[in-house]
């Protein structure tokens, strides 16, 4: 973990050049490739002509405010996302997150305990893209299809039928049921079954994972998964491969 940021790009946006400064000057000395932006429209110039691995976006900027632009971030992209304010306020934080942000800072801010937020965020991206290519090898190892109950699931098209009918699901839903059918008749914490999918937001991760599967549940069989108390879900059916 010691050596995550000697490949990684952080892009400062706010619209104070000391603080953009000063935060360039930090971080790197600690190793990362720093870019900046004054704004919004800044910061998709640098997006459009670089790769970036985590944004520190300022929440009060000219024109269209950080917090839009976290939603619209999150929408295209699953870059790291770590809001910086002024305001001390929950709710702040709370539709911060909702819109897509990972973590949150409020100034005056730590310049040591932002790194930490940085590095502890991009160790936890970096586990979710193992996880997720750990994903796409066992996909890779199976076919292409899997089969239970009266259900078709097709990896690589990410369809779900049931007979003659098929059921939409969203990525994550996709993503979760895809981890039950290749661990069948096996107990998965909610811990493993978040780094399986895209979901990564530590504040939400148990409460993320009950939701989709409240949502698989109405869309599926509800008897399918299993609440086993104080460990997780469990996929209680037989695969056919």
């Amino acid at each position: 973990m010691a050596h995550t940021g000697l490949t990684n790009t952080v892009l400062v946006v706010d619209d104070e050049a000391v603080i953009r400064a000063r935060l360039k000057g930090y971080f790197e000395r600690e190793g990362y490739r720093v870019l900046e932006a004054g704004d919004g429209e800044q910061m998709w110039q640098q997006f459009a002509n670089q790769h970036v691995d985590l944004v520190m976006l300022d929440i009060n900027l000219p024109g269209t405010d950080g917090l839009s632009l976290a939603r619209e971030l999150r929408s295209r992209s699953d870059v790291g996302i770590i809001l910086v304010t002024g305001r001390d306020e929950t709710i702040d934080k709370i539709v911060g997150l909702e819109m897509g942000a990972d973590d949150y800072v409020t100034k005056p801010f730590e310049l040591r305990e932002l790194l930490v937020r940085v590095k502890n965020l991009l160790w936890r991206i970096s586990l979710v893209k193992k996880a997720q290519q750990d994903v796409v090898d066992q996909f890779e190892k199976c076919d292409d299809i899997i089969a239970f109950d009266q259900y078709i699931l097709e990896l690589n098209s990410r369809k779900l039928s049931y007979g003659d009918e098929v059921i939409k699901l969203t990525k994550a839903e996709f993503e979760l049921l895809t981890v039950f059918a290749l661990h069948p008749q096996q107990v998965l914490s909610r811990e493993r079954l978040m780094q399986q999918t895209s979901h990564r937001n530590e504040e939400v991760n148990d409460r993320t994972i009950d939701v989709i599967i409240r949502r698989l549940r109405n869309k599926l069989q509800a008897d399918l998964f299993v609440t086993v108390h104080g460990e997780g879900y469990l996929f209680a059916t037989k695969v056919k491969d």
